[in-house]
């Protein structure tokens, strides 16, 4: 099982499958057009098309968001600003692009404070990259902290990445937030919730004018014909994605009540996994997970995770299967 990734453990819906199966020699001869993709992706966050940049998943809007920021490389190196711990994609992006990357650690159980966000500010901080939910905690970060923050820093862009939005249901898209604070950008996947990470399809949401710098930065054609018409059927299919949502939502609370029951330490997750410290025994547990052909994600090498793995929260059968292996797992490691 691969719990170690957050992705759909499900895969697509199956309407997506069937369309995929219908395609054929000119899907795959002709460059793709994007605009069912495009106004799929405008219906569903309920924003005008031009507020909208598809990328190839959403680690290239990440690398585009950098690029753009980048151009001006006025004061030395340039800088990207961030917390610690973090998805890594903020900061390999950063020195792909000869940036460099200033981290400030988060307080209390991943808690975010902006204090130390806005004192980290330099003339050579380009824009700063905020996940919500938090990754790896699953910890939500109040809409309204970032609002205040977007504001705070301005004209620095902040680049909020709510690949997990879909689990958490919290989201700053909104087109009148855009156009009073420009300088936010908001990444989506369509990995996570609707199962394509596969075919690669992710979105920049923000003010067109705060989208030019980075258009101009993402190749054309960047997605291939098989992900524009993937989708907006993905999408169309809200039922399969609400499902496999509540499924998330049902393997959490399995997870941590497990995980309580065992005295692990979890934190309140947004997202499709759950962060948990299983203490100085964890090579042995993630060893023993993996002998069962589970996979999990050893964190314990980054500031506050130290002894933590996560755990994908998907299919409730899969998490099923994961308990009892976790709790053989950590007895045996405690005996």
């Amino acid at each position: 099982m691969r719990l170690h990734l957050n992705e759909n453990t499900a895969g697509c819906s199956p309407a997506v499958i069937d369309a995929l199966r219908q395609l054929g020699r000119p899907e795959a001869g002709f460059y793709p057009d994007y605009d069912d993709a495009r106004q799929a992706v405008a219906g569903l966050f309920n924003v005008p098309a031009d507020y909208i940049l598809l990328t190839n998943g959403l680690d290239e809007g990440i690398l585009a968001a950098c690029g753009a920021a980048f151009r001006d490389r006025s004061g030395g190196v340039p800088e990207t600003l961030g917390v610690a711990p973090a998805f890594d994609m903020y900061e390999t992006c950063t020195t792909a692009l000869g940036g460099r990357m200033v981290t400030v650690p988060l307080g209390h159980d991943f808690a975010h404070q902006t204090d130390r966000l806005r004192a980290a500010i330099t003339p050579a901080t380009r824009i700063v990259f905020l996940a919500n939910p938090h990754n790896p905690s699953g910890v939500r970060v109040p809409l309204d902290m970032l609002k205040q923050l977007v504001r705070a820093i301005a004209p620095i862009p902040l680049f909020v990445d709510e690949a997990y939005a879909d689990f958490s249901g919290d989201t700053l898209i909104d087109r009148a937030a855009f156009d009073v604070s420009p300088s936010l950008l908001v990444g989506r996947t369509f990995s996570k919730a609707y199962g394509i990470a596969g075919l690669r399809v992710g979105a920049v949401l923000g003010n067109p004018i705060a989208l030019e710098p980075l258009r101009r930065v993402v190749p054309p054609y960047s997605l291939n014909a098989w992900a524009t018409i993937a989708l907006p059927i993905a999408i169309a299919d809200g039922s399969y994605r609400d499902w496999y949502v509540g499924q998330a939502e049902a393997s959490r609370a399995l997870l941590t009540t497990a995980c309580t029951r065992l005295g692990l330490t979890t934190w309140p997750s947004g997202a499709n996994f759950v962060l948990v410290r299983v203490g100085p025994a964890i090579a042995r547990i993630v060893a023993a997970l993996a002998a069962k052909g589970i996979r999990v994600r050893d964190r314990s090498a980054e500031p506050g995770c130290e002894h933590c793995i996560r755990i994908t929260a998907g299919l409730v059968e899969d998490t099923q299967r994961v308990i009892p292996a976790l709790e053989e797992a950590v007895c045996d490691a405690r005996q």
